[in-house]
């Protein structure tokens, strides 16, 4: 029997970094590092649950690769004798290189370059931290697993814009969407369980939230597009916009710099930019509770685009069999779940109430009505998925 492979996930944020560490499927530990009170303080938690908080002597954020190496040796993870086998990093990145993992090797942190470039805001964090991955693990195979992999086999007519082929063509200028891999978590799930039907719609509803269709297992469309701004709204994402719309807000906030439009529509929008108060879903919900207006509005918006969207995907499919609910909102918020969910009879969906306030301890429930067709709670595993993804390529 084949050992496990000992597997580091890497997962930056603008604002933090997180590291899973896995034997085969088994969770080992987690570190997070993030600022507290001036100080990068680094949490270790591990697979039983306990956690250690550890100050550091860094001052931010660009150094955490090393921490992490002395931290894992010194806590035992990895040593002389038990080395990582792989390092993964989930990659959000425009062009049709990135729509495939891959071992990274000097061509593949060229291609990286050119993702900085193209997309400045989603790209350099990640591309960093891979770098420094490759410098400070030196002989430990480095893999870029693609977040838009799942959606490449869309039919072409989902994946282009109405522009100049030629210019779409020669410039990577075409819908990559994103969110794949927890898509594709649920689709390998589903299929695990047997429970997967023709066609699905898959809700991935969270910070940054997404519509897919998928017909017969694969991705057949969805909502993001050339970046994961494109689409529903989102926590601070716009989603789709009139470029007129957007070159109006750049004259009106004075906007000399693309990057500041791009900064705007991605981080000072959706949620937070409607309701004028908060982007967390949780708060939205208790203002709209103490009558806040705009909240009440903010979440309406927010349900309205996502069930609009539902019913472009069953168009797209020329019907649904199934809905599933994931990620942080999709799977943990009974209000948005039926803000959604209760317009959508004409589609064959009728919701129970009492389900959807029920217990979700199990990792799918179904919260349709008797004689409704499948609505599902279905909790996603990014990065099950992702080592399912390495291994599938390092045995290439």
């Amino acid at each position: 029997m084949a050992k496990e492979k000992l597997i580091l996930i890497t997962n930056p944020g603008s604002a933090s970094r997180k590291y899973a560490l896995y034997r085969g499927k088994e969770f080992l530990c987690s570190l997070h590092y993030e600022f507290e009170r001036g100080k990068v303080i680094c949490t270790l938690k591990r697979a039983d649950d306990t956690k250690e908080k550890i100050t550091t002597d860094l001052s931010d954020l660009s150094r955490t690769v090393s921490h992490l190496k002395k931290i894992l040796d010194e806590k035992g993870f990895i040593s002389e004798e038990v080395s990582l086998d792989a390092i993964l990093a989930r990659v959000v990145a425009t062009g049709d290189y990135f729509t495939a993992d891959h071992i990274v090797d000097e061509d593949c942190l060229r291609q990286l370059e050119v993702a900085k470039r193209r997309t400045p805001l989603h790209v350099p964090v990640v591309a960093n931290e891979i770098e420094k991955f490759v410098r400070i693990f030196e002989g430990t195979p480095v893999l870029t697993i693609s977040d838009s992999a799942f959606h490449n086999d869309r039919p072409k007519i989902a994946k282009y814009y109405a522009i100049d082929m030629d210019l779409a063509d020669k410039h990577e200028i075409k819908k990559y969407g994103a969110h794949g891999l927890s898509v594709g978590s649920i689709v390998e799930y589903m299929k695990s369980v047997d429970i997967l039907p023709e066609k699905l719609i898959v809700c991935h509803i969270g910070s940054g939230s997404s519509v897919t269709a998928v017909f017969q297992g694969k991705s057949y469309d969805t909502t993001m597009g050339y970046t994961p701004l494109e689409g529903v709204m989102m926590s601070t994402r716009s989603g789709s916009i009139d470029p007129a719309a957007a070159l109006a807000i750049a004259r009106a906030k004075h906007f000399t710099e693309h990057e500041d439009l791009e900064e705007y529509l991605n981080k000072k929008c959706g949620l937070l930019g409607v309701s004028g108060k908060t982007d967390d879903m949780r708060e939205i919900i208790r203002l709209r509770n103490d009558g806040d207006e705009r909240a009440t509005f903010a979440q309406d918006m927010y349900a309205y685009r996502i069930r609009a969207e539902i019913g472009r995907m069953a168009a797209a499919m020329n019907g649904v069999d199934a809905i599933v609910m994931t990620a942080t909102i999709g799977e943990r918020s009974k209000e948005d779940r039926e803000l959604i969910c209760n317009e959508l009879e004409y589609l064959g969906f009728t919701m129970d109430d009492a389900k959807n306030k029920g217990d979700f301890s199990e990792r799918h429930t179904n919260i349709a009505a008797d004689g409704s067709k499948p609505i599902w709670v279905i909790r996603t595993d990014e990065f099950e998925e992702m080592i399912r993804r390495a291994n599938e390529l390092l045995e290439k």
